[in-house]
């Protein structure tokens, strides 16, 4: 048992109970391939038919959500394109893919939102090299204020960096990731409550090993 949990490297994100699929306990852990770059999976030590089609399913979700693709060796392992972790990232993805209900239709998030606070769509540009910046329909102080703190907000949630004062944001493998922008953009209109559900979810138990498993 020890070495198989070994084997797959270092949890860095949980969800204890799936409710799409029994309340089976998932996780997502990170490990690097033979060439160092790092790799994810999902695992779950339910013996429930359902819950290899529930980890197929949130592994298809993560490619499409954000972006990922087949790592090598094929099979379940996950990566970026870039070849970087992204971690803070692929654990949001993760989380949101785990939302899902299994057959969901999947399609990347649009790099548009209706901002509440604002009262206007907030849009995000791509500027090649990695970077982005934040526009609006709108143009005026407090709107260029809010398009700054929106773009903190994505600096916090996807660990991009600020290329000159606060916008634009870029991140540091300098290659694109717009689904990882499409799908970070709602959170990042609210980074607080972002990072609060992300710290909860942190902190939910532990991954169930398979003698205490629901069977």
């Amino acid at each position: 048992m020890t070495a198989h949990i070994a084997n797959l490297g270092r949890r860095i994100e949980l969800v204890p109970i799936d409710p799409h699929c029994n309340d089976i306990t998932l996780a997502l852990y990170e490990r690097g391939d033979d060439r160092g770059r790092p790799t994810f999976r999902i695992h779950s030590y339910s013996s429930r038919a359902e819950a290899r089609q529930r980890i197929s399913f949130i592994t298809e979700a993560m490619k499409v959500l954000g972006g990922m693709e087949a790592a090598s060796p094929p099979g379940e392992l996950l990566g970026f394109p870039c070849g970087q972790d992204h971690r803070l990232a692929c654990r949001r993805t993760f989380l949101e893919a785990c939302k899902l209900p299994t057959g969901t239709a999947l399609a990347a998030r649009p790099l548009t939102v209706d901002d509440r606070k604002s009262g206007r769509a907030i849009r995000v540009v791509g500027l090649g090299d990695g970077a982005y910046r934040l526009e609006s329909d709108g143009a005026d102080e407090a709107m260029s204020k809010r398009l700054d703190e929106i773009a903190s907000g994505f600096v916090k949630l996807a660990q991009m960096r600020a290329v000159d004062g606060v916008q634009p944001i870029a991140f540091a493998c300098r290659q694109p990731h717009d689904a990882i922008m499409g799908l970070l953009l709602p959170r990042a209109l609210n980074v607080r409550a972002a990072l609060r559900e992300q710290e909860q979810a942190a902190g939910r138990g532990i991954l169930v090993a398979p003698s205490a498993q629901q069977q």
